[in-house]
C-alpha cells in the first residue's frame, strides 16, 4: 500500500499491520491526510477501518476528491493512474444525530473500565467490583447508569447481609461512588449505554462492500470529545468488544480490520497502573485475532513505553521544539527510530513540512526499515468536509 514517497516509493505491508502503527506530530502537520491515505488503502484490500471524527473532517473520505492542489502533488510525485474516488463509508453516532447509533451496557462495559470512566480511586474501585460481583451472582442485570445507583442503595441498605460474603461494605466509599456516578449522568454521560439488554454487536464493524472494498467505519466525535475521559474510555471498550468476540486467527496476509485511536494520549492521562497494564496487555494480544491499532498523537512519549514499543509502523510529522522538555522530547523520539542512513532524525524532525513526515515501516521479514524522510500521497477522495 503505497503510502509516502521520496526518491522510492514507502509500501505499508497488509501483513505487517497487526503489528500496530504509530501516527504522530503536531497539529496541522499532516496527521489527518496520513490517515485518510491509509484508510483509503485499507479500503481498497478488502480491509475494514474504524476511526473515530474528532474535528469533522473525515466525512469528505465519501466522496471522489476535485482539488488542483492534490494534481498538482500528483504530478510532483509522479504517481501513476490516479483518479478522484470516494469509498466506502458507515457514519455512527452514539447521540444518533449524524450517523447510526452506536451504544452499550455497564456490563459490557466492565468495572475496569466503569471505573475509569468515573474516575475512582483504588478503594472506590474495589467498591465498584464488589457492585458487579454481587449482582453478577444474583444475576442482576446492570444496564445504565440508574442501574448502578440502585445497586448501590441496595447493597448498602443490606450491608450486614452482604458483608458475610464479600467483604466489609465501606459506606464512605459507597457514597463517594453514588455522588461520582450523579456527577457522571448529568454531564450525559448515560447517552452511552443502552436502557434495554440489546448491546452493540462489533462485526457490525467487519461489511466489505459489493466491489469487495472494506468498509471505512467512522464514529462522530465531535460532541463525545467534549468530554475526553468519556472519549477515550468508550474507544477502549470498543477494542475490548473486538479482543473478547473475535477469535485467534495468528498472523494473516491482511487484518480482519484496522482501528484507528485519535487522540491516544487522553487514554493514559491520569490513569492507573492495572489500567495501563491492561491497555498494554490488550495491545500486545489482540494481534493474535487479526487486529490493527494505530495509535494518533501530537507527541509519542504521551504513549507509555510498553505500548509505544509496539507500534512497529510509524508516521512522524512535525514537532517544534522551543523549551527544554520539548527539545529534550524530539531527541528521545528521534532515538526510537532506526537510522542506517545520514540522515539527522532529531534536526528533520523541527524542518518538516506540512505533508512531510519521517516514515519506517515493517518489512516482509518485521523488522523496521530504515527511517526516511518522504512526503505523503494525497489522498483519491475529498480532503475536509463532504
Amino acid at each position: 500500500m503505497l503510502i509516502a514517497k521520496n526518491e522510492h516509493e514507502l509500501h505499508l505491508l497488509p501483513q505487517m499491520l497487526n503489528r500496530h502503527g504509530l501516527i504522530a506530530g503536531a497539529t496541522g502537520s499532516g496527521k489527518t491526510v496520513t490517515l485518510q491515505v491509509m484508510a483509503e488503502n485499507l479500503s481498497r484490500e478488502g480491509i475494514p477501518v474504524f476511526m473515530a471524527d474528532i474535528k469533522g473532517d473525515l466525512s469528505g473520505l465519501v466522496v471522489p476528491g476535485n482539488s488542483a492542489k492534490v494534481l498538482d502533488r500528483v504530478k510532483t510525485l509522479s504517481i501513476k493512474d490516479f483518479v478522484f474516488e470516494g469509498n466506502p463509508v458507515t457514519e455512527w453516532d452514539i447521540f444518533s444525530n449524524n450517523g447510526r447509533a452506536i451504544k452499550t451496557t455497564i456490563n459490557r462495559m466492565g468495572a475496569l473500565l466503569l471505573s475509569r470512566l468515573l474516575n475512582l480511586t483504588d478503594t472506590q474501585s474495589s467498591s465498584l467490583y464488589q457492585i458487579f460481583k454481587i449482582a453478577s451472582d444474583n444475576k442482576i442485570d446492570l444496564r445504565n447508569i440508574k442501574d448502578v445507583t440502585s445497586m448501590v442503595n441496595y447493597i448498602t441498605n443490606n450491608a450486614e447481609r452482604f458483608e458475610s460474603l464479600y467483604g466489609k461494605i465501606t459506606g464512605a466509599s459507597y457514597l463517594a461512588l453514588q455522588r461520582s456516578l450523579l456527577m457522571l449522568e448529568d454531564g450525559g454521560a448515560d447517552i452511552l449505554f443502552n436502557s434495554t439488554t440489546e448491546s452493540f454487536d462489533i462485526n457490525n464493524f467487519l461489511a466489505i462492500d459489493e466491489n469487495g472494498r472494506g468498509v471505512i467505519n467512522i464514529l462522530d466525535a465531535t460532541q463525545l470529545i467534549r468530554s475526553p475521559q468519556v472519549y477515550s474510555t468508550f474507544l477502549l471498550w470498543l477494542l475490548q468488544e473486538f479482543y473478547n468476540t473475535m477469535p485467534e486467527i495468528g498472523d494473516v496476509d491482511k487484518p480482519k480490520i484496522v482501528f484507528f485511536f485519535d487522540e491516544a494520549h487522553l487514554l493514559f492521562d491520569e490513569a492507573s497502573k492495572m489500567f495501563t497494564d491492561r491497555v498494554e496487555r490488550m495491545v500486545k494480544l489482540v494481534r493474535s485475532k487479526g487486529i490493527g491499532i494505530f495509535f494518533i498523537s501530537q507527541n509519542p512519549i504521551d504513549i507509555p513505553e510498553g505500548v509505544l514499543s509496539q507500534l512497529g509502523n510509524r508516521v512522524q510529522h512535525a514537532m517544534r521544539a522551543y523549551t527544554p522538555k520539548e527539545q529534550k522530547a524530539v531527541k528521545t523520539i528521534a532515538q526510537t527510530f532506526r537510522n542506517t542512513s545520514r540522515l539527522d532524525v532529531e534536526k528533520a524532525i523541527g524542518e518538516l513540512k506540512i505533508g512531510e513526515a519521517l516514515v519506517s515501516f515493517l518489512s516482509a521479514d518485521g523488522s523496521p526499515e530504515s527511517v526516511e524522510r518522504a512526503s505523503i500521497c494525497p489522498p483519491h477522495s475529498k480532503i475536509g468536509v463532504r
